[in-house]
């Protein structure tokens, strides 16, 4: 059995699209593959049939995560027994795995959650540094991922930019999946009870990570804007990231904000509109998930979502950063009951047909196969 070494700067139990991404992957992976993981040292994790390398953090906050102490000699030396690396991000983690991998002439398969040079400077809030971030992001990306052997992206759109900005290495598209037995539609006035909310409230929700790049101010905006029209609206925000952000929604009238949550379904079902307002996406494994349970779906056009929902048929679209073009949207599902239900029934049926993790972790197992085989 090959010995595969995935490195990643996030993992549970600090959840987010990759944390989620690895906890579905790497099970269905580790039958085929010896896996070792490397990734910060969050907490305690459930795993079986892989091996963790948790290193350790540093005592400060860097954007809206802890970052992990520099351990090139033990990553170095995990890399040395490797038949293959499996990267999923640049960080504190990916890009030590990275120059290791390459000094030892190791095959390198990266996964792109993310356009990096989008997300880091729109993950922090200083402009100065954002303005000197972009180029220097997009110029180190470009030299990292031409040393690669291959690039798994989630969507055609995804590899069409790589390739616009001149990284030339294969890639193989393969879309994110979803747990459709998990991730199902549940009676939504149990779900409200459930997590102390009457059944007559209205609520719009979001789940996922909580950074900049994911515009939530624009959401809280939009949400004040409504909330003196509609008496019994709640905004419901599940999730953790920058403090900054946190703070927006803790101890506010009418927002229900309980942190992170391991189970996120009971709390997508309890919600009757769910929406992503962010800057930069790839796939959005949390509006997937979303639609799998039957919530019906308001977001920007960013990456493959502008793909998979279809404006006014299963979905809504609205201009990024303005809050009022997203009341407008809100209004529109607040007031038709028919049209959530019909966009909710056609977003179920969209991700039973297209997303499977079955699928996701069988092409990704071959792309790595095939790499290691060269």
């Amino acid at each position: 059995m090959k010995k595969l070494v995935i490195a990643t700067d996030n993992y549970a139990p600090r959840w987010d699209g990759i944390s989620r991404f690895l906890s579905e992957i790497v099970p269905r992976l580790s039958d085929q593959f010896d896996i070792t993981i490397i990734a910060p040292d969050y907490g305690k994790t459930k795993q079986k049939g892989y091996k963790v390398k948790k290193i350790p953090l540093k005592n400060i906050i860097v954007g809206d995560f802890q970052p992990p102490q520099r351990k090139y000699g033990e990553i170095k030396q995990i890399i040395k027994d490797a038949d293959i690396v499996f990267t999923q991000t640049q960080g504190f983690i990916g890009m030590p795995t990275f120059i290791a991998a390459s000094f030892k002439r190791k095959p390198l398969v990266a996964f792109i959650h993310n356009i990096e040079w989008e997300l880091v400077p729109k993950s922090i809030s200083i402009k100065i540094a954002k303005k000197f971030l972009y180029p220097f992001t997009k110029m180190v990306t470009r030299f990292v991922y031409n040393n690669y052997d291959l690039l798994i992206v989630p969507s055609h759109n995804i590899s069409e930019i790589l390739r616009w900005e001149k990284i030339m290495t294969p890639k193989k598209v393969v879309h994110l999946g979803v747990d459709t037995k998990k991730f199902v539609k549940g009676n939504k006035e149990r779900a409200k009870k459930k997590i102390g909310l009457k059944t007559e409230d209205f609520v719009i929700g979001y789940h996922g990570r909580l950074g900049r790049e994911k515009d939530l101010k624009t959401l809280m905006r939009a949400f004040v804007r409504l909330k003196s029209e509609y008496k019994n609206i709640k905004l419901l925000i599940v999730g953790s990231g920058t403090s900054e952000i946190e703070d927006l929604f803790k101890n506010k009238e009418g927002v229900i904000y309980p942190g992170p949550k391991e189970d996120v379904v009971p709390w997508i079902q309890a919600m009757d509109v769910f929406v992503l307002t962010s800057l930069t996406e790839t796939t959005s494994l949390s509006t997937l998930e979303a639609m799998s349970c039957g919530t019906p779906v308001i977001a920007t056009r960013v990456g493959f979502v502008n793909d998979y929902i279809k404006d006014g048929e299963n979905g809504l679209f609205f201009k990024k950063s303005d809050p009022f073009d997203l009341s407008k949207k809100l209004k529109i599902l607040i007031e038709d009951s028919k049209l959530r239900e019909q966009f909710g029934q056609r977003g179920r049926h969209a991700i039973l047909e297209e997303f499977s993790w079955d699928i996701t972790a069988k092409r990704i197992g071959e792309a790595i196969e095939k790499v290691s085989n060269k």
